[in-house]
């Protein structure tokens, strides 16, 4: 009897391999696909959680393969739209995870990506009611932060004693990051700009929860007031990292108490800097009675960073020179980045479109090229004309030509996304090219939704939130691995991620929420994939930081998708025409 219960446990795994899908569930509206690996075509069926058929399709087989050199066959069900709990069934094969057909059926997940950066705040202690099981002392009060050789200037001499807490931990490391805070805590803020009605009724129980401020304000604010402390208050520039002059170990945060420094000033943090507090303060100008002042100063130190960048237009991050001129050594994390064209753009379009004042626009050369590439920390300029799409209306008043050219070339890169992505063996955008498999792919998979999203909010036209939609659904678990890359969710969640917490608090389940870095074949950490095929090459070990640490601008874009089509499924919202 052990024998057979053990065979029909091998069975259900192989089966649950052999059919790829979002392992959490759809609306009852959106498409809804599996692939199914498989040599012989025919039909599949759904069976509810009573082992019911209540559906039946045919496979169809993939026009093209995948990478591996495979056809896949595809399971579409979207016509299928009966609430309830389900899995895919190929008789000859088995059946898939279960998942849900419901109204809100992401809202868990969605939520718990934003929450995570609760669990990564430095320079407070976690406790029981917000953080259950991962509850932890106070990390990193960072109370006491040394001015670096580097980052010497009037009135702050090299030792000279800083305060600056706050913040989240960039990724798998303790260490705090301006420019990769950047693009994160943007991302977030965008979130709430897109779809505020939404997101006032996001409940995150974090220690803010109730305070009439929307709880994903609440946790942007947390990194914002540590961006804040990073200016240099004598002349606007901002320093580069704040950081322990090499790695911690594997301890907890409570444990790493090695000195802490601010790093140079350069021209990239501070226009990040300069971007994301002038997003703020048009955000929290809303909240002056219960953040009196905040908006105020986040504006001013936007314009004083922008003064400070306009005078040191080159200061670029070289840790390698660093280290010849200066002790101690540096050698965490670099965030090197040697055009800063993009910064500038960005940084005068956020200050533009807070102020009015069309200076910011004229000094920049808005529209370089007919270039519109996918964000990332190191290239933020399309972050710039979501912002000036974002406020099409009043701004077309001013510059209508660079409003409208952006709206245009927008739209133009969601359509060429998904030109051809119903062709490939998962159909979705992102496993269209071998070349969104690098580092961080899944942020690749998130920020291809955000821009996605951004057509549909202009167009109202559905092909760009389905396949916004099935870059989720990829996330989720509908891709080369079969992994769901989001820590505490799905059937066969990544378990082991590359973060110093998860690996040193003695809990076994990992901090939930959490999107590890996904499929990469480079092999930077010399960790062995199981295959080397660029959308296969993942392994869940916690050493293996090229495919499965944490960061929190992975995270970001992934809440947005998340988030995003929870809100315009579930809530009203505005179009952006």
């Amino acid at each position: 009897m052990l024998y057979g219960l053990l065979v029909c446990a091998a069975v259900d795994v192989r089966a649950q391999q052999n059919i790829r899908i979002n392992q959490i569930g759809f609306e009852p509206s959106s498409p809804k696909k599996a692939i199914v690996f498989t040599s012989t075509p025919g039909t599949f069926n759904l069976k509810n959680s009573a082992g019911k058929k209540v559906y039946t399709g045919q496979l169809k087989r993939s026009e093209q393969p995948a990478f591996n050199g495979k056809y896949t066959y595809i399971a579409d069900f979207s016509s299928f739209q009966t609430p309830g709990k389900y899995v895919v069934n190929v008789p000859a094969i088995g059946a898939s995870y279960p998942f849900k057909i419901q109204k809100s059926v992401l809202g868990n997940v969605a939520r718990g990506t934003i929450k995570a950066y609760y669990f990564i705040r430095a320079s407070i202690p976690l406790k029981v009611q917000y953080a259950g099981k991962w509850a932890r002392a106070e990390g990193h009060p960072d109370t006491a932060v040394f001015i670096h050789a580097s980052a010497v200037g009037p009135g702050r001499p090299e030792g000279y004693k800083i305060s600056s807490p706050r913040g989240w931990y960039d990724a798998g490391d303790y260490n705090k990051y301006i420019v990769n805070s950047g693009i994160s805590t943007a991302t977030l803020l965008s979130l709430y700009e897109d779809f505020p009605g939404y997101m006032n009724g996001v409940n995150l129980n974090i220690p803010e929860s109730g305070n009439n401020i929307p709880d994903v304000l609440d946790e942007a604010l947390w990194n914002i007031r540590w961006m804040l402390t990073m200016q240099d208050p004598h002349d606007g520039g901002v320093y580069h990292k704040l950081t322990n002059a090499v790695f911690d170990p594997f301890i907890m945060p409570d444990k790493a108490t090695t000195k802490r420094y601010v790093v140079e000033k350069t021209t990239a943090a501070t226009l990040d800097f300069a971007a994301v507090m002038a997003q703020a303060s048009r955000i929290f100008k809303n909240y002056r009675s219960a953040l009196p002042g905040l908006s105020d100063s986040c504006l001013k130190a936007a314009q004083q960073a922008w003064g400070w960048a306009r005078q040191n237009p080159r200061v670029l991050y070289n840790q390698n020179l660093l280290n010849e001129k200066y002790m101690p050594k540096v050698t965490t994390g670099t965030y090197g980045d040697f055009n800063v064209s993009d910064e500038f753009i960005w940084a005068a379009a956020e200050l533009f479109t807070t102020t009015g004042n069309k200076t910011y626009i004229d000094t920049v050369n808005i529209l370089p090229d007919d270039k519109m590439p996918l964000p990332n920390w190191g290239q933020v300029r399309l972050l710039g004309y979501y912002t000036l799409s974002r406020y099409t209306k009043a701004l077309s008043k001013v510059i209508p030509a660079q409003v409208a050219d952006i709206n245009k070339r927008l739209i133009a890169f969601a359509d060429q996304m998904v030109a051809g992505a119903n062709e490939n063996a998962y159909q979705t955008v992102m496993d269209k090219s071998v070349a969104n498999f690098n580092w961080g792919s899944n942020a690749n998979a998130g920020n291809q939704g955000i821009a996605l999203l951004q057509a549909y909010l202009l167009t109202s036209n559905r092909k760009y939130l389905d396949y916004a939609v099935a870059n989720l659904d990829y996330i989720l678990g509908r891709n080369g691995t079969g992994y769901c890359y989001v820590t505490g969710f799905g059937s066969k969640p990544s378990m082991h991620p590359h973060h110093r917490p998860s690996v040193a608090d003695s809990v076994v389940d990992p901090i939930p929420g959490l999107v590890v870095g996904g499929a990469n074949p480079g092999m930077q950490d010399g960790i062995p994939t199981p295959s080397k095929v660029p959308d296969e090459a993942y392994v869940d070990d916690d050493r293996a930081y090229s495919v499965n640490e944490i960061a929190i601008n992975w995270n970001a874009p992934v809440a947005y998708l998340a988030n995003a089509v929870e809100a315009i499924y579930g809530h009203n919202f505005a179009l952006r025409k």
